[in-house]
Protein backbone atom coordinates (compact mmCIF):
# COMPACT_ATOMS: atom_id res chain seq x y z
CA UNK A 1 0.00 0.00 0.00
CA UNK A 2 1.68 3.43 -1.01
CA UNK A 3 -0.47 5.83 1.36
CA UNK A 4 1.47 7.59 3.75
CA UNK A 5 -0.19 8.73 7.07
CA UNK A 6 2.84 10.56 8.31
CA UNK A 7 1.74 14.06 8.01
CA UNK A 8 -1.80 13.54 8.91
CA UNK A 9 -3.71 16.63 10.79
CA UNK A 10 -6.46 17.03 12.68
CA UNK A 11 -9.60 17.37 10.72
CA UNK A 12 -11.27 21.00 10.39
CA UNK A 13 -15.05 21.14 10.45
CA UNK A 14 -16.22 21.17 6.77
CA UNK A 15 -14.50 18.45 5.83
CA UNK A 16 -15.11 15.09 4.39
CA UNK A 17 -16.41 11.58 6.14
CA UNK A 18 -15.51 8.45 4.09
CA UNK A 19 -17.40 5.55 4.18
CA UNK A 20 -15.58 1.92 4.71
CA UNK A 21 -16.14 1.58 0.74
CA UNK A 22 -13.28 3.59 -0.03
CA UNK A 23 -10.87 1.81 2.32
CA UNK A 24 -12.54 -1.26 1.17
CA UNK A 25 -11.33 0.13 -2.50
CA UNK A 26 -8.15 0.81 -2.05
CA UNK A 27 -7.04 -2.48 -1.56
CA UNK A 28 -9.19 -4.49 -4.07
CA UNK A 29 -7.74 -5.26 -6.96
CA UNK A 30 -10.63 -6.26 -9.12
CA UNK A 31 -12.02 -2.84 -9.25
CA UNK A 32 -8.77 -0.58 -10.63
CA UNK A 33 -10.40 2.15 -11.70
CA UNK A 34 -11.69 2.22 -8.29
CA UNK A 35 -8.79 1.70 -6.26
CA UNK A 36 -7.42 4.72 -7.95
CA UNK A 37 -10.15 7.21 -6.89
CA UNK A 38 -10.17 5.56 -3.65
CA UNK A 39 -6.15 5.74 -3.38
CA UNK A 40 -6.11 9.45 -4.38
CA UNK A 41 -8.70 10.05 -1.72
CA UNK A 42 -6.82 8.39 1.16
CA UNK A 43 -3.80 9.94 0.11
CA UNK A 44 -4.81 13.50 -0.33
CA UNK A 45 -6.95 13.24 2.98
CA UNK A 46 -4.04 11.83 5.31
CA UNK A 47 -2.00 14.68 3.43
CA UNK A 48 -4.41 17.55 4.63
CA UNK A 49 -5.75 16.23 7.40
CA UNK A 50 -8.86 16.40 5.38
CA UNK A 51 -11.08 13.70 6.65
CA UNK A 52 -13.00 12.00 8.91
CA UNK A 53 -14.23 8.15 10.20
CA UNK A 54 -15.92 6.48 12.76
CA UNK A 55 -15.48 3.53 14.88
CA UNK A 56 -17.87 1.78 12.70
CA UNK A 57 -16.23 2.80 9.65
CA UNK A 58 -12.85 1.07 11.40
CA UNK A 59 -14.78 -1.99 12.56
CA UNK A 60 -16.52 -2.60 8.81
CA UNK A 61 -13.68 -1.82 6.79
CA UNK A 62 -11.46 -4.49 9.33
CA UNK A 63 -14.35 -7.07 9.04
CA UNK A 64 -14.91 -6.86 5.15
CA UNK A 65 -10.78 -6.89 4.23
CA UNK A 66 -10.48 -10.14 6.32
CA UNK A 67 -13.46 -12.23 4.40
CA UNK A 68 -14.78 -10.50 1.10
CA UNK A 69 -12.22 -11.15 -0.96
CA UNK A 70 -10.90 -14.74 -2.64
CA UNK A 71 -7.80 -13.91 -0.29
CA UNK A 72 -8.82 -11.88 2.49
CA UNK A 73 -6.26 -9.61 3.86
CA UNK A 74 -3.96 -10.94 6.71
CA UNK A 75 -4.05 -10.27 10.28
CA UNK A 76 -0.60 -8.23 9.66
CA UNK A 77 -1.99 -6.64 6.31
CA UNK A 78 -4.85 -4.96 8.14
CA UNK A 79 -3.06 -4.41 11.36
CA UNK A 80 -0.97 -2.10 8.92
CA UNK A 81 -3.81 -0.60 6.97
CA UNK A 82 -5.52 0.30 10.82
CA UNK A 83 -1.96 1.99 11.72
CA UNK A 84 -1.27 3.88 8.36
CA UNK A 85 -4.77 4.98 7.42
CA UNK A 86 -7.39 4.20 9.77
CA UNK A 87 -6.32 5.60 13.16
CA UNK A 88 -4.95 9.14 11.75
CA UNK A 89 -8.71 9.51 10.35
CA UNK A 90 -10.58 7.79 12.76
CA UNK A 91 -11.94 11.13 15.17
CA UNK A 92 -15.66 10.02 16.18
CA UNK A 93 -16.13 7.84 19.32
CA UNK A 94 -18.93 5.70 20.30
CA UNK A 95 -21.65 7.58 22.63
CA UNK A 96 -25.14 8.23 23.60
CA UNK A 97 -25.48 11.29 21.85
CA UNK A 98 -24.63 9.71 18.79
CA UNK A 99 -26.96 6.78 19.04
CA UNK A 100 -29.75 9.41 19.65
CA UNK A 101 -28.76 11.42 16.67
CA UNK A 102 -28.63 8.15 14.90
CA UNK A 103 -32.19 7.44 16.01
CA UNK A 104 -32.97 10.99 14.94
CA UNK A 105 -31.64 10.74 11.28
CA UNK A 106 -33.49 7.25 10.61
CA UNK A 107 -36.61 8.49 11.44
CA UNK A 108 -36.76 11.81 9.12
CA UNK A 109 -34.61 10.23 6.25
CA UNK A 110 -35.83 6.39 6.97
CA UNK A 111 -32.15 4.93 6.52
CA UNK A 112 -31.17 1.92 7.72
CA UNK A 113 -29.87 2.34 11.51
CA UNK A 114 -26.09 1.65 10.27
CA UNK A 115 -26.07 4.30 7.60
CA UNK A 116 -27.86 6.67 9.69
CA UNK A 117 -25.49 6.08 12.24
CA UNK A 118 -22.50 6.81 9.40
CA UNK A 119 -24.58 10.02 8.66
CA UNK A 120 -24.76 11.09 12.71
CA UNK A 121 -21.10 10.94 12.70
CA UNK A 122 -20.54 13.13 9.52
CA UNK A 123 -22.68 15.48 11.18
CA UNK A 124 -21.13 15.34 14.15
CA UNK A 125 -17.38 15.85 13.03
CA UNK A 126 -18.90 19.23 11.14
CA UNK A 127 -18.07 17.40 7.41
CA UNK A 128 -20.40 18.86 4.68
CA UNK A 129 -19.36 15.71 2.35
CA UNK A 130 -20.20 12.08 3.06
CA UNK A 131 -17.98 10.05 0.74
CA UNK A 132 -19.96 6.92 0.15
CA UNK A 133 -21.27 4.38 -2.59
CA UNK A 134 -24.11 3.24 -0.25
CA UNK A 135 -26.46 6.51 -0.51
CA UNK A 136 -27.93 8.46 -2.94
CA UNK A 137 -25.39 10.36 -4.67
CA UNK A 138 -25.87 14.07 -4.42
CA UNK A 139 -28.80 13.74 -1.42
CA UNK A 140 -28.42 16.61 1.14
CA UNK A 141 -29.08 15.74 4.63
CA UNK A 142 -29.01 18.92 6.64
CA UNK A 143 -25.58 20.32 5.67
CA UNK A 144 -24.17 17.42 4.52
CA UNK A 145 -23.94 16.39 0.89
CA UNK A 146 -23.72 12.76 -0.31
CA UNK A 147 -20.82 11.93 -3.15
CA UNK A 148 -20.17 8.88 -4.70
CA UNK A 149 -16.95 9.50 -6.44
CA UNK A 150 -17.06 6.15 -7.62
CA UNK A 151 -19.91 6.37 -10.15
CA UNK A 152 -19.50 5.55 -13.92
Amino acid sequence: MVVDGSRAKSVMSGGDFFDANVFVYLVDLRAPAKQAVAQKLVTEALREGSAVISFQVVQETLNVLGHKFKRAASVPEREDLLREVLLPLWKVQPSAKLYASALAVQARQGLSFYDSLIVAAALEAGCRRLVTEDLQDGQRIGSLRIENPFRN
